[in-house]
C-alpha cells in the first residue's frame, strides 16, 4: 500500500508540474492585436548560402525565434510594419535593422574574430575573448563519433591531452593524462564536470567479474552532449581546489530552444573487426617445434618423439584460435530527441540505444538511456532547470586473460573433442584451458543503472547580482554476476562457481554561489564567492557457492550449491566541504586579471591536515586592443598574451588511508575456527594532499580576419607531497606507511592552428594540434633515489613509465660456448642460447645483476589533425592522429617467444636459430617457460592513424516537402581505418592505465576498426 501512495503523490507532483509547464507556455505564446507576420531568410553576405540557427528578436521585447536549416524564420507579433529586429549569430557580425517588407532578406557578413563565443568554465560562462586561462573547446565534429563514451571523442581533438586506449571491449574505458601524469600512487584521471556535478571517472570493483571493468563514462549518452571544454591549467582548474590536478573536463549536455518544436531521429547499424592478428605458427610448424624441444630435451629417444613426418604432414593449418574467437560484430546507435519551448520554457528530451557487440565473441555493450533537461524563467528574476539522465546498461565481459590464451594455445589442440565435447585444455604439459569454451560458456556480466541529475535555481537580487543554488545526485547500482559451469577445465574442479555482487554508490551535491557583473565606464568587473558540499557513500557485496548438482540455473540459486563461498561486504564513505571565490577583472577590453582561491577540506586525510588552500592568478594583454597595434601590424586582426600561475590538489587515494583501520581474519584456537580483527594499516594524522604548482605562459593569435587561429603555450607543472607508500621498520608491525613524500615535473609546449582554408561554395577548415611533454621524478623522498616495480624503474632524473630490465647481445654460435656462454645466464650454455650484456661488468651474466634502463612509454609528441570540408550537400570529416618517440612492452611477444614446445609461438619460430640456420635474432627452441625480460621485447609505439572518417549529404530540401520532414542526412562514419606502425601487437594505441607501468600491452583486448550507415532526419 505504500507503493501505491508514493506513486499516487508522484503522479500528483507529475500533474501539478505538467499543469506549471502549460501555464507558462499558455502565457509565452505571442498575443497579437492585429496578427501581423514577419518571415524571411538568413544568407551569408559571401557566400549566399542559408545561416541555421541565427537568432532573430524584435527589438523592445524578448519574442525571439531561430532559423532552420534553409536559413528560414517566421513569428507572428502584435507590433506593425516596419519591425525593427537584432540578428545575431556566432562568426558572423550582429546587426540591427529595420524590415519593411515580409518576406525579407537578410545577409550576415562574417565576422573577423570568434572571440565573442561564449564558453563554459568553473562555476560560470565567458567570452573567449575574455579568457585568461588556457581552456580549450571540443571541435563540434568530434562529437558526431559513434563511440560508446565521451572520452573516447577526446582522441587528438585538443593539445596538451592524451588518449590511449586501455582496451577495445565494449564499453570499457580509456586513460587520459591532461599534460602528463604526475602522480604515482594517487590517480592521474581528470576531473569531469558534467552540467555541474563533478565525477571521476573511477571504477570500483565487488570482486566479483573477471576481466576489463566497464568504463563509468559509457553510461553517459555521448548523444545527448552539446559541448566539451578541456581546462588544463591552474588558472582555470584552481577554483576546483582539491579535484584540479589532472585537469578539468567540462561536459554539457545539449538544452532546449525556444521556437518550432523539432523531432530529430538518428540511427546508424555498422560492423566493426579487429585491426589485425598475431602471425603464430600453425599445426605443421608448431610440431616441428615441439619435436625439436623433445629431441634437445632427450636426444637419445629421437627426433620425432611428438610426432612422426608422416603425422605432421597430415596436420594442416590446425586450429587457428584467434580465427575460432574473432568475429565481425554488429553495433546499431539510435537515438530520438524532442527539442523545442517558448521564451520562458525550453526543454530537450532524449532517448536513446546502443547495441554493440565485440570483436571478440560474446562480448557485448548495451545501453538504454534516457534524457530530460527543462529551463523555465517563471518570474522576470528567476530562472531555473533540471537535467536528468537515467542511463541502463548491460555487459557480458571477456574474461582475464584470453586474449594471451588465444595466442599461446597449440594449434594442433582441437575446439572439441570427437564426441563434441570441449576439449578441455592443452595436452602437454603447461595447463591452458580451452579459450572458446572459456569465451561461449562463462557468464561473466556487469548490469548498471544510473541517474544523473542536477537543478538550480538562480535569483537576481539586484541589478548585476544573482544567487544561484545547485542540488544534484549520482545514484548507480551495479550488479555483477560470474558463473563458470563444470563443464570446462577452469569449472571441472569445483563442480561449478557461482558469484553474485552488488555495488551501490550514492552522491549528493550542494553549491550555492553569488555572482556580481558590472562594468563602470570601460572597467568589468565578475566575482564570484560560494561554498559547496558533496558527499558519496558506497556499499558493496558478494557472495558465491560451488558443487552445483546442476549448471543449469547458473548464479540463480546460489543456496543449491553445497560448498559456500565467503561472503564479502564493505561500506565506506566521503565528505568534501569546499569555500571558494573568484575575481575577473579587464579593463577597456585590453587588460584582464584573474585571481581565485578554494579552500577545500577532505575527510580523505589525515586529522591535522584535512584542509587545503588552492589559489590562482592570471593576466593577459590583448595587445592588438592598442592603438599602436593596426598600424604596426595590419594583417594581425587579434593578438593576446597570457600568464597564470596557481596550485591545485589531488584526493584520489581512497578511503581511510590515514587511520588505523581493522580487517577481519580467521584462526584456529583449539579445534576450533574463529573470527577476530587484525591492524591493517599504521595511522597517519599529517597525511594530505598531492599539490601540484603550475605555470603558463601563451599567446593567441589570429590572421587575415581570423582566418588563421595560433594558441601556443608554455607549462610547467611541479607536483610535491607525492603520496607514496614508504618503507618503515618492521618494529612498527607494519611494512610500509602512505605518507607525503617526494615530486614530480611534467613540462612542455603545446600548439594549435585553426584555419579556414576555402569560405564560399565549397568550405574547407583544418585544426591541428601538436604537443610535447617531458616528465621527470625530482625526488621519492627520505633520500632514496630510486626504487624498482615490476619491469619498471622510477628513478630520480628519469621519468615515469621507464623500462628496467636486460639488454640483448645476439645469439651464441656454435664454438663460443666457452668463451660467451657465462653471458647466457645458464648453468650449461649452448650454442642458440641468448646472449645478454653484463651491465655491471662482474664477468657474468645475471638477470638480477645486470639491467638497465631499455626503454620509456612517454610520448616525445602527440598530435591530431582533423579537416572539415562541405560542398553544398556533402560534408567530409576526419581526423589523423598519432604519436611519436614512445615505447611498449609487448608481454605478448614476451610469451610467445619462449620456444617451448608447450604453447604456441610467434611466426618468428621459423627463423630461430639451428644448426642449419646460425640467427643472430631468435635464440633455439629449449624447454625453458622461465622468460628474461628484455629490450627484446620493448618496441616503438610511435604510430600515424586515420582514426575517424565522417561522409555525408543533406538531402535537397524540395525532396523533402511532401514528407513534411525538415532536413534528412545520410552519412558514412568509419574509425581506425589505417594506422601505420611498425609495433607488432594488435594496436600501438595501448597502455594498462597503471600510473607507473604505463606502456604495457599484456593481453589487452584488441582494439576494433568499425564502418557504420546512419540517417538523420528532422521534422
Amino acid at each position: 500500500m505504500k507503493n501505491i501512495g508514493v506513486l499516487r503523490y508522484f503522479s500528483l507532483l507529475l500533474w501539478a508540474f505538467s499543469l506549471l509547464i502549460s501555464q507558462l507556455y499558455a502565457q509565452d505564446k505571442p498575443k497579437p492585436i492585429i496578427n501581423a507576420s514577419l518571415e524571411g531568410v538568413v544568407l551569408d553576405s559571401l557566400t549566399r548560402q542559408p545561416i541555421e540557427g541565427v537568432t532573430i528578436q524584435l527589438e523592445a521585447v524578448t519574442h525571439a525565434v531561430k532559423t532552420d536549416r534553409q536559413g528560414r524564420f517566421q513569428f507572428v507579433t502584435g507590433q506593425k510594419l516596419p519591425f525593427t529586429i537584432q540578428v545575431a549569430y556566432l562568426g558572423y557580425k550582429s546587426k540591427k535593422l529595420v524590415i519593411n517588407v515580409s518576406p525579407a532578406e537578410i545577409l550576415l557578413t562574417p565576422s573577423s574574430e570568434d572571440l565573442d563565443e561564449v564558453v563554459v568554465v568553473g562555476y560560470g560562462t565567458q567570452r573567449r575573448r575574455d579568457l585568461t586561462g588556457a581552456v580549450a573547446s571540443l571541435p563540434e565534429s568530434f562529437l558526431k563519433q559513434k563511440v560508446s563514451s565521451v572520452d573516447q571523442a577526446l582522441k587528438g581533438a585538443v593539445s596538451g591531452v592524451q588518449v590511449t586506449q586501455t582496451s577495445g571491449q565494449p564499453g570499457a574505458g580509456v586513460s587520459i593524462r591532461v599534460r602528463g601524469g604526475a602522480s604515482i600512487q594517487g590517480g592521474n584521471e581528470p576531473l569531469y564536470v558534467i552540467d555541474g556535478f563533478p565525477v571521476y571517472n573511477q571504477t570500483e570493483s565487488t570482486g566479483v567479474n573477471s576481466g576489463t571493468p566497464v568504463n563509468p563514462l559509457a553510461s553517459i549518452n555521448p548523444s545527448d552532449i552539446e559541448s566539451v571544454e578541456v581546462m588544463k591549467d591552474a588558472a582555470a582548474t584552481a577554483i576546483y581546489g582539491s579535484r584540479g590536478a589532472n585537469g578539468v573536463i567540462l561536459i554539457s549536455t545539449k538544452k532546449g530552444k525556444a521556437g518550432r518544436v523539432q523531432l530529430n531521429y538518428d540511427g546508424s547499424a555498422g560492423w566493426q573487426s579487429v585491426v589485425k592478428q598475431i602471425d603464430v605458427l600453425n599445426a605443421t610448424a608448431f610440431a616441428n617445434l615441439r619435436n625439436e624441444v623433445l629431441y634437445d630435451t632427450n636426444p637419445s629417444k629421437g627426433k620425432n618423439q611428438y610426432l612422426t613426418e608422416e603425422k605432421i604432414s597430415e596436420l594442416g593449418e590446425g586450429t587457428n584460435w584467434q580465427k575460432e574467437a574473432f568475429r565481425v560484430g554488429q553495433v546499431q546507435n539510435h537515438q530520438l530527441s524532442l527539442t523545442g519551448g517558448a521564451e520562458r520554457v525550453q526543454y530537450y528530451l532524449g532517448a536513446n540505444y546502443l547495441d554493440q557487440e565485440g570483436v571478440i565473441i560474446n562480448t557485448d555493450f548495451k545501453r538504454l538511456g534516457f534524457r530530460s533537461n527543462i529551463q523555465a524563467k517563471p518570474f522576470e528574476r528567476l530562472d531555473v532547470a533540471a537535467n536528468l539522465t537515467v542511463n541502463k546498461t548491460n555487459s557480458q565481459i571477456a574474461p582475464s586473460g584470453i586474449v594471451n590464451a588465444l595466442l599461446i594455445m597449440p594449434p594442433t589442440a582441437t575446439v572439441y573433442e570427437p564426441d563434441g565435447t570441449y576439449t578441455l585444455r592443452n595436452p602437454f604439459e603447461n595447463i591452458f584451458a580451452n579459450p572458446i569454451a572459456t569465451l561461449r560458456e562463462t557468464e561473466n556480466q556487469s548490469n548498471n543503472l544510473r541517474v544523473l541529475g542536477t537543478t538550480y535555481a538562480q535569483y537576481q537580487l539586484a541589478k548585476g547580482l544573482s544567487a544561484k543554488v545547485l542540488f544534484g545526485v549520482d545514484l548507480s547500482n551495479r550488479n555483477d554476476k560470474y558463473y563458470l559451469p563444470s563443464y570446462i577445465y577452469e569449472g571441472a574442479g569445483s563442480k561449478g562457481n557461482a558469484i553474485l555482487g552488488n555495488l551501490e554508490n550514492q552522491a549528493w551535491l550542494n553549491e550555492n554561489t553569488l555572482t556580481y557583473s558590472g562594468n563602470f565606464g570601460q572597467h568589468d568587473l565578475n566575482v564570484l564567492v560560494g561554498f559547496t558540499q558533496q558527499e558519496s557513500t558506497t556499499s558493496l557485496f558478494n557472495a558465491g557457492a560451488s558443487n552445483f548438482v546442476t549448471d543449469e540455473l547458473l548464479y540463480n540459486s546460489l543456496q543449491s550449491g553445497s560448498v559456500i563461498i565467503r561472503p564479502n561486504s564493505d561500506a565506506y564513505n566521503w565528505v568534501l566541504h569546499s569555500f571558494l571565490s573568484r575575481i575577473n577583472y579587464n579593463y577597456a577590453n585590453k587588460y584582464y586579471a584573474s585571481a581565485s582561491i578554494r579552500r577545500d577540506g577532505s575527510s580523505r586525510f589525515g586529522k591535522n591536515n584535512k584542509w587545503g588552500n588552492f589559489p590562482s592568478l592570471a593576466l593577459s594583454w590583448r595587445t592588438s586592443k592598442e592603438d599602436f597595434f593596426s598600424n604596426l601590424l595590419p594583417v594581425i586582426n587579434d593578438l593576446k598574451f597570457r600568464a597564470s600561475f596557481g596550485a591545485t590538489g589531488n584526493q584520489e587515494i581512497g578511503q581511510y588511508q590515514s587511520l588505523a583501520t581493522l580487517y577481519a581474519l580467521n584462526y584456529f584456537f583449539g579445534n576450533q575456527v574463529l573470527t577476530g580483527f587484525a591492524s591493517q594499516r599504521v595511522p597517519n594524522a599529517e597525511l594530505g594532499w598531492e599539490t601540484t604548482y603550475q605555470y603558463d605562459a601563451g599567446i593567441d593569435v589570429a590572421f587575415l580576419q581570423s582566418r588563421i587561429q595560433i594558441s601556443a603555450d608554455y607549462y610547467y607543472k611541479r607536483t610535491k607531497d607525492l603520496l607514496l607508500s614508504v618503507e618503515i621498520p618492521w618494529t612498527s608491525g607494519y611494512g610500509t606507511s602512505l605518507q607525503n613524500f617526494g615530486s614530480v615535473s611534467n613540462k612542455g609546449v603545446e600548439l594549435s592552428i585553426k584555419t579556414r582554408n576555402i569560405q564560399g561554395n565549397f568550405d574547407w577548415d583544418s585544426d591541428l594540434n601538436v604537443s610535447f611533454n617531458r616528465n621527470k621524478v625530482l625526488s621519492i623522498g627520505d633520500g632514496s633515489s630510486q626504487y624498482i616495480s615490476g619491469n619498471y624503474l622510477i628513478a630520480v632524473g628519469k621519468p615515469l613509465g621507464t623500462f628496467y630490465g636486460t639488454a640483448t647481445d645476439g645469439i651464441l654460435q656454435t664454438g663460443e660456448e666457452v668463451t660467451k656462454g657465462i653471458y647466457t645466464g645458464n648453468a650449461t650454455p649452448k650454442a642458440g642460447d641468448r646472449l645478454y650484456k653484463d651491465i655491471d661488468a662482474d664477468g657474468k651474466f645475471t638477470a638480477a645483476n645486470d639491467r638497465t634502463i631499455i626503454g620509456n612509454a612517454q610520448a616525445d609528441l602527440i598530435f591530431g589533425f582533423s579537416n572539415n570540408l562541405s560542398y553544398k550537400g556533402f560534408d567530409l570529416s576526419f581526423l589523423i592522429q598519432g604519436t611519436l618517440g614512445n615505447q611498449i612492452l609487448n608481454i605478448n611477444r614476451q610469451n610467445l617467444e619462449m620456444f617451448t614446445g608447450q604453447q604456441n609461438a610467434s611466426i618468428d619460430a621459423l627463423d630461430r636459430w639451428t644448426p642449419t640456420n646460425p640467427s643472430q635474432s631468435y635464440p633455439r627452441a629449449k624447454l625453458d617457460p622461465a622468460p628474461i625480460f628484455s629490450d627484446q621485447f620493448v618496441e616503438s609505439g610511435s604510430f600515424l592513424r586515420l582514426a575517424n572518417v565522417r561522409f555525408a549529404y543533406s538531402l535537397p530540401k524540395t525532396w523533402l516537402n511532401d514528407a513534411h520532414v525538415n532536413q534528412a542526412q545520410l552519412y558514412f562514419t568509419g574509425q581506425n581505418l589505417l594506422t601505420i606502425s611498425n609495433y607488432r601487437g594488435f594496436d600501438p594505441e595501448v597502455t594498462s592505465g597503471s600510473n607507473v607501468q604505463i606502456g604495457t600491452d599484456a593481453g589487452i583486448y584488441p582494439a576494433a576498426k568499425s564502418l557504420s550507415l546512419g540517417l538523420s532526419l528532422t521534422f
